[in-house]
């Protein structure tokens, strides 16, 4: 594979490739992006601006760029970054999901703690048992809270992001330009 983003206007995308193969991963039987494939356009996607439209062009030996394989090279980018996007919003939604337990979770902890930090300091004689449970109990309730706050408040800004992104991908325009100089010679 070859690539070629130095040379390329805002918001596109270059691939080199002898073969269309080289664009998927071989043990798939479902067209699977390579890896590197997907990293390198992801990472390139990643700085375009996000209003910016995306397109990627794939450069192929004129012979691999006339197959019918070629033709559907579009669809089966768009579906590929579809399908990664959904499964980013399905881990966004169990995200979320999880932070709303842990939150339920925290909070009757933190009303537990609170509610024994009280009788501590109204039933125990004054000493420092009594000191430790009313100061100690408060801050472990919200030390429960942390995670789901946290959840709840950051983590899902990433994995949106990243799905956001991927809906960009699955919307590019994909193009198939003929490349008269083949690559093998470099490799």
């Amino acid at each position: 594979m070859g690539v070629n983003g130095n040379n390329a206007p805002a918001g596109v995308i270059e691939l080199r490739v002898n073969k269309i193969a080289q664009l998927f991963q071989s043990f798939d039987p479902f067209p699977f992006l390579d890896k590197e494939i997907e990293e390198y356009i992801v990472s390139w996607a990643r700085m375009r601006a996000k209003d910016q439209p995306i397109t990627i062009i794939i450069y192929l030996p004129e012979k691999e760029a006339r197959t019918t394989a070629a033709k559907g090279l579009a669809e089966a980018f768009a579906n590929y970054f579809a399908y990664h996007a959904d499964l980013l919003q399905h881990d966004l939604n169990e995200l979320s999901r999880d932070g709303h337990r842990f939150l339920v979770i925290g909070m009757t902890i933190l009303v537990s703690c609170l509610v024994a930090s009280q009788v501590a300091g109204r039933y125990l004689s004054e000493g420092p048992i009594r000191r430790l449970l009313e100061q100690s109990l408060p801050i472990l309730g919200w030390v429960a809270n942390w995670r789901p706050l946290e959840i709840l408040l950051y983590d899902w800004w990433p994995i949106a992001r990243r799905r956001d992104l991927y809906r960009r991908l699955a919307s590019a325009s994909v193009e198939i330009k003929p490349n008269k100089h083949s690559m093998s010679e470099n490799h």
